[in-house]
């Protein structure tokens, strides 16, 4: 079971059906359309730039159709989508693109100067200019592209499920990115979880927010709703008056975002006039989502709000919820897909019992098959089949499991383990707090406690001890931090992770 078939078999279906609109310029492409820019992206790649089997494509640009064409063109030919972040610098860059080794690099105007730094540090055989972008001896893709064959490309006949599709690389927060390699079955397996797990139909529209050098804007819905004959409006990026525009104009019916968008948005001037009765529910992720921020969306909407969990070596769907039991359940990810197992396990390997927190194992045909040239992580990671999250959960007597935080992201205190997301999301509960961020600070007598940066809310004031007191109401007195700080900001990985290495910088 592969990838390589799945917009070409789609086109078959439904050729004349719209399939996206590109919401930057405001064209609409059919399935037929959409595959055939595909099969020339493919022939342009194999023919004229010399791409084969196994070899990595890689592009620095925003999104456009441009990311449809090579995600399903490079799949019908075998070859790796290697996408890069353009949120990162080119000495960040500079790692990924020698890690992956791309043969042909893609870039579009807005990251030229980015590719000029990046040049001498890198050796890729081919650049492609991407909407007129001026890279001295690249070639056009436009021009590639509407010069190639529309026919479908010959497969490999090495093709097969286990075939790379992409290599997307993960936070490097605490350490260098790692290549997560996303064989073609997983592809397929995560459309298949999220159809049968969340309810999709053909008749879902959804917007695309996110970057496509992602996992949540590829695989959330995007390819999901490709594969059932749905609509996709593809957007370059993330102006929050723009779109709600999107998501009214077009009848969006599943909406993704990351809660920091959703706050921006329940903030907009207009928010209390906006209809959202087309919508069939919301979802967060990225990120938890603070209870208090999916309250005040359903009392002033009456939506569907849930919060949802994903990695990019698992894929962003791995847990699902219905309608009925995302009120009372919130706070929690939902029950695992459909196609999945999971273990909650403490650091001997040993099944926790029910409401206890353990580390969350993962294991099925839509797990990574392990890290692009690291062999060392790979094992680490992926231990008889059964990947390891990184991430503690519990799960309680009904199925429902609840993410606590990062196994690594603890604190030890006087021999207690505090996980920082834990208390982290009872803060955020406050009205007033809009970050926090917490880490270990050394002493003398407990060997470490907590240290809590917070961001509040500039219409709101709130002391120190109001928030410790709000947390000693929720969590046992020894969990709350014994030091706040406040701050007008907290610093974000280009992955959209606190980067606690640099707030123990600067405060430790």
């Amino acid at each position: 079971m592969h990838s390589a078939d799945l917009l070409t078999k789609r086109a078959r279906l439904t050729p004349d059906r719209e399939a996206l609109l590109f919401a930057e310029t405001g064209e609409r492409f059919s399935y037929a359309e959409l595959n055939e820019r595909a099969n020339r992206a493919a022939n342009f790649l194999r023919d004229q730039c010399g791409i084969q089997g196994g070899d990595r494509v890689s592009i620095l640009a925003h999104n456009g159709v441009h990311y449809i064409d090579l995600f399903y063109g490079v799949a019908k030919i075998g070859a790796i989508l290697a996408p890069l972040n353009w949120r990162l610098v080119a000495a960040e860059l500079a790692y990924i693109v020698n890690d992956c080794d791309p043969k042909v690099l893609i870039c579009g105007p807005d990251f030229v100067d980015t590719l000029a730094e990046l040049r001498p540090q890198i050796n890729v055989g081919k650049f492609i200019s991407l909407e007129g972008a001026e890279i001295e001896g690249a070639l056009s893709y436009e021009d590639g592209v509407a010069e190639a064959s529309g026919a479908e490309p010959e497969r490999p006949s090495t093709l097969s499920g286990e075939t790379p599709h992409c290599i997307l690389y993960t936070s490097g927060t605490t350490g260098r990115p790692k290549g997560a390699i996303i064989p073609q079955r997983q592809v397929l397996w995560n459309i298949l979880n999220t159809c049968a797990s969340w309810g999709l139909t053909e008749r879902d529209v959804s917007p695309v927010f996110t970057p496509l050098f992602h996992a949540g804007g590829l695989f959330a819905f995007l390819t999901p709703l490709l594969y059932l004959g749905g609509r996709i409006v593809l957007y370059k990026g993330f102006d929050p008056d723009t779109t709600l525009d999107i998501i009214l104009e077009e009848k969006c019916t599943v909406i993704l975002g990351v809660p920091t968008l959703f706050q921006m948005w329940l903030d907009a001037p207009n928010f209390a006039d906006l209809d959202f009765s087309h919508v069939h529910f919301f979802i967060s992720g990225g990120a938890p989502c603070p209870p208090v921020l999916m309250e005040k969306w359903r009392k002033a909407k009456n939506i569907i709000f849930r919060q949802g969990y994903g990695l990019t070596e698992v894929g962003p769907n791995c847990f699902t919820m219905t309608d009925e039991d995302s009120v009372p359940k919130t706070g929690s990810v939902g029950r695992p897909i459909f196609h999945s197992d999971m273990r909650l396990v403490d650091e001997q390997g040993n099944d926790v019992p029910v409401g206890e927190t353990g580390e969350l194992l993962i294991k099925g045909p839509h797990v990574c098959a392990g890290y692009w040239r690291n062999p060392e992580a790979t094992v680490k990671s992926l231990v008889d089949g059964w990947f390891y999250t990184g991430d503690t959960a519990r799960m309680d007597a009904d199925g429902f499991f609840t993410i606590v935080g990062r196994s690594k992201d603890m604190i030890i205190s006087g021999g207690e383990n505090i996980y920082a997301a834990e208390v982290e999301a009872v803060f955020l509960e406050h009205t007033a707090v809009t970050g926090a961020a917490l880490i270990g600070k050394p002493h003398e007598k407990w060997g470490e406690v907590g240290l809590m940066i917070v961001v509040t809310d500039k219409n709101q004031t709130v002391t120190d001890d109001e928030l410790i007191t709000h947390c000693h109401e929720r969590l046992a007195r020894y969990k709350a931090p014994k030091e706040i700080i406040f701050a007008d900001d907290l610093p974000y990985s280009p992955y959209g992770k606190v980067m606690k290495n640099v707030l123990r910088e600067k405060y430790l």
